[in-house]
């Protein structure tokens, strides 16, 4: 009996193991086209060949870094293209740092917004009943209209 392993191919299942990802993960980069299809075995199993354990790792990588599916096939196409120089995957990542860092601000803007919602409930009416919350209050105001409690800037 012929082992896929013993000829240098890797089941779904031990690419699986192998990479981290589950085995429908690898069905879906395999349907989106950031690995290879596989190919069969005798018995019609998926059987993948070395080097789409490579890519797989470039792309759990490129997830764990937020790129998106796009970026990610760009990247993995970069990898393997003798004809493009390495510009083009830095401009991919500056993209997304620049992406990253606008982000970030608004996370920061909503970090500051949120603390003034908390100080101002601390300080005006914590213990009260809930509808003379402060923070329930400023919430529930039109959008154009300034916060009573000046917590939402």
């Amino acid at each position: 009996m012929n082992h896929p392993q013993a000829q240098g191919q890797l089941t779904i299942g031990a690419l699986a193991g192998r990479t981290g990802f589950n085995v429908s993960a690898i069905r879906y980069y395999e349907q989106v086209g950031l690995i290879a299809p596989a190919a069969r075995s005798a018995g019609g199993h998926r059987v993948y060949g070395a080097q789409v354990q490579e890519v797989l790792t470039l792309v759990r990588h490129c997830r764990d870094f937020g790129f998106s599916i796009d970026e990610t096939r760009a990247l993995v196409a970069l990898s393997t293209s003798d004809a493009t120089d390495c510009v083009a995957a830095r401009d991919i990542a500056q993209a997304h740092l620049t992406a990253v860092s606008s982000k970030l601000a608004e996370l920061q803007a909503l970090e500051r917004s949120l603390k003034k919602y908390v100080q101002a409930c601390t300080n005006g009416c914590a213990g009260g009943p809930a509808p003379e919350c402060t923070i329930l209050k400023d919430l529930s105001l039109q959008p154009s209209a300034p916060a009573a409690s000046g917590c939402c800037g």
